[in-house]
């Protein structure tokens, strides 16, 4: 497909998306249809001074709705990013939350959405048992997602990962009307990120398929997914990061993100059970922690996955399929955009690998990684992406 008008298109799956360039002109319509008349847009502070967020508000305003705009938020989203955000609702009366920007972003927006009509704190809606049941749904505010990135998929998942600074944890925030009522996905409004950042989030979207794939987990509709979505990330990331204008390359990466989220109904693995304790503890980019720890957790699962990668490279049409041919794949992609192969060279050391195992296997993701590996297991894993060692 190489004409970018032909890629438009409205899906009711997972939720109503609206694809398709300049489509952020439609932002104030959706908005309506949601009965917002003083929606806050919330993005990060990086964002918030660009031309394309003073567009979407001032065309927000134009079109007769009172729009205000909430940016405190850090890069690995806090608590207290969200009760401020939850103070800036307030303060403005506003009836609706638009969610602009990255996944740090729409994290923090979907959970200021839920927490403006809770009388609990934050912390009591961790994606822990039951807990989504004390939730006053009637209280949560409508959202529009727009996501700037693609990797994360947050403007089609049900929770939001958000940091816990007092427990140097980061707590996934759930419940099922978390998922933004409508999402635009317009590829214009990623053109200008940095190479650099489109392949540490698109590599983010490459782990959420990935290890939806390879999780025990039972759901064949999420299956198939992450499989299509991982060859849009074959096809369209080396593009994209080549050449940030490239509208076809965008928007293909805008929907292999959308199509990660979606697929890890079925689950996650052994990579994010390690990125999220590394976030926490060295403050680190989400994505490029996916990016460098994949071909660790890949070769650590290698014995109970390699049928299944087997499969998935002859779908990627990759020459001799088999789990070599997938991993040499996974190692030139990271190379060719930019992907360190350690982490130490993000500054991430040995001296906290020991609290790092602990928490990943408490993780949540932990739960559908092929295999259920110990915490000195996941120790070990993670001291091999320090040094190199595959």
């Amino acid at each position: 497909m190489n004409d970018i008008s032909a890629m438009r298109a409205n899906w009711n799956y997972p939720t109503a998306v609206k694809a398709g360039a300049g489509r952020i002109a439609e932002l104030p319509q959706w908005c309506r249809t949601l009965n917002m008349r003083r929606p806050l847009l919330i993005t990060d502070p990086g964002l918030a001074g660009l031309a394309m967020v003073a567009s979407a508000v001032e065309r927000c305003r134009q079109d007769g709705l009172d729009c205000g705009l909430f940016s405190a938020i850090k890069g690995n989203p806090t608590g207290r990013n969200v009760e401020d955000g939850v103070a800036a609702y307030r303060a403005g009366d506003h009836d609706g939350v638009i969610a602009f920007g990255g996944g740090s972003a729409l994290d923090a927006a979907k959970a200021v959405a839920l927490m403006v009509g809770q009388d609990r704190p934050l912390w009591d809606f961790e994606d822990i048992g039951d807990n989504y049941l004390r939730v006053n749904v009637a209280g949560m505010a409508p959202v529009v997602a727009v996501p700037t990135t693609a990797g994360t998929g947050s403007e089609v998942g049900r929770a939001s990962l958000i940091m816990d600074e007092a427990a140097q944890l980061k707590r996934i925030i759930f419940h099922a009307r978390m998922l933004p009522a409508v999402v635009i996905l317009d590829p214009e409004l990623s053109t200008g990120l940095p190479a650099g950042l489109t392949a540490a989030t698109g590599l983010d979207a490459l782990s959420h398929s990935l290890e939806a794939y390879c999780s025990p987990f039972y759901h064949p509709m999420a299956a198939g997914i992450a499989l299509e979505g991982m060859r849009l990330v074959k096809d369209y990331l080396p593009r994209a990061v080549g050449d940030g204008h490239d509208l076809e390359a965008r928007m293909q990466m805008l929907v292999a993100s959308s199509m990660g989220a979606t697929a890890f109904q079925r689950g996650l693995g052994a990579m994010h059970a390690l990125a999220h304790p590394l976030g926490a503890l060295f403050d680190a980019h989400h994505g490029m922690l996916n990016a460098i720890l994949m071909p660790y957790v890949l070769k650590a699962n290698q014995a109970v996955i390699d049928e299944r990668i087997t499969a998935l490279a002859r779908y990627l049409d990759l020459p001799n399929p088999s789990f070599g041919a997938f991993l040499d794949w996974v190692l030139r992609l990271r190379e060719t955009v930019g992907i360190p192969h350690t982490l130490a060279a993000i500054g991430i050391d040995e001296s906290q690998l020991q609290r790092v195992g602990e928490m990943a296997v408490q993780d949540g993701s932990a739960g559908t990684n092929p295999i259920p590996f110990t915490a000195l297991q996941y120790s070990e894993l993670a001291r091999r992406a320090v040094v190199g060692l595959l």
